[in-house]
């Protein structure tokens, strides 16, 4: 781990925020220009980032990979549905909903996926990926219960099938596995294709190629000044809070160092440990203040989570980032 380099990063991401903070509190920023921001970065930015992290050559090493990345997801997302059961019992039915999203939901894609290509590259990002599969169908199921009547089975496999981010996965699985049939593909076209044609053919590819690059790229930036612009919404007198604390303490602690544990007993390659273990510990979702605001609930208390969550992983995100995941400790 480059200490040097993550520290960078961090600082890096905190002037961001910072901005976004200063463009939301000057006004420069509107409250309707953070929801359509926060829509792009979702539907497009995001996506092209997550195409980008595929592009390596194919290994069955990466493919027996990527089970052990999703086979843990799945346990740390049972972990976290179990916990969201027992620890808020004796909360208030508006607090304990969202104390329950909270615990099943994190930022891990808006806010994860970027820290992960930041500090682990683009190989680090694509695991990343992958891993963050199981929350979003937990996120649709069981997530959305917590404020409403659980949905039906079909729209749960809907949404999961069609969102933006789940659709750059497949696209980039397929663009990873098949890179050699699609290479031919590519050669045979332009060898049946006269020059001016193979003109147009070379120029659309490397175009449309660029054009994914460059927008993945603008991710990191345009996320970590949505975070600020968030960060902005509420007074510091009014972000400390016993609840919001205690939830960050899940999300940020508990939750990553059972997986760093576990990591540890089943001798999971450190590499991908340290991606576990950093997405694991990612703050409570945002949607999470949207959720609560669209079913009566205490959204003021939702977006203390939030915030709450956020700034504390300023300070544990590196901390994780730190711990070798083959032994307990940090280095």
């Amino acid at each position: 781990m480059n200490v040097s380099g993550l520290w960078t990063l961090q600082c890096m991401m905190f002037l961001l925020a910072a901005a976004g903070a200063v463009l939301k509190r000057t006004g420069i920023l509107k409250q309707e220009g953070k929801t359509m921001l926060t829509d792009v970065v979702l539907y497009f930015f995001l996506p092209c980032n997550i195409i980008n992290s595929f592009r390596m050559e194919f290994t069955m090493d990466i493919l027996a990979k990527f089970a052990v990345v999703f086979g843990i997801s799945v346990l740390v997302q049972a972990v976290s549905f179990l916990l969201s059961r027992i620890l808020y019992r004796n909360k208030p039915w508006e607090i304990k909903r969202v104390l329950c999203y909270c615990t099943i939901v994190s930022n891990s894609g808006f806010l994860g996926l970027p820290i992960a290509e930041g500090i682990y590259g683009v190989e680090g990002l694509m695991y990343a990926s992958v891993f963050i599969i199981p929350m979003r169908i937990l996120m649709w199921s069981a997530g959305i219960a917590c404020f409403t009547e659980s949905p039906d089975m079909k729209s749960v496999i809907r949404k999961i099938a069609v969102h933006p981010c789940i659709i750059a996965v497949y696209i980039g699985l397929s663009l990873l596995v098949f890179q050699g049939p699609i290479s031919m593909l590519y050669a045979g076209l332009l060898e049946n294709s006269g020059p001016q044609l193979q003109t147009v053919i070379r120029t659309a590819v490397t175009a449309l190629d660029k054009a994914v690059r460059s927008a993945g790229g603008c991710t990191t930036a345009l996320t970590m000044i949505l975070i600020g612009m968030m960060l902005a919404e509420v007074k510091a007198k009014d972000i400390v809070n016993r609840d919001a604390l205690g939830i960050s303490a899940v999300r940020l602690g508990i939750l990553p160092f059972l997986v760093l544990i576990g990591c540890r007993i089943l001798r999971v390659d450190p590499f991908l440990a340290r991606i576990c273990v950093l997405i694991t510990g990612m703050p409570a979702g945002s949607t999470s203040a949207i959720l609560a605001a669209k079913y009566g609930c205490d959204y003021v208390f939702a977006t203390k989570c939030v915030v709450v969550s956020t700034l504390l992983s300023m300070v544990t995100i590196p901390l994780w980032c730190m711990a070798d995941g083959r032994y307990c400790f940090l280095l």
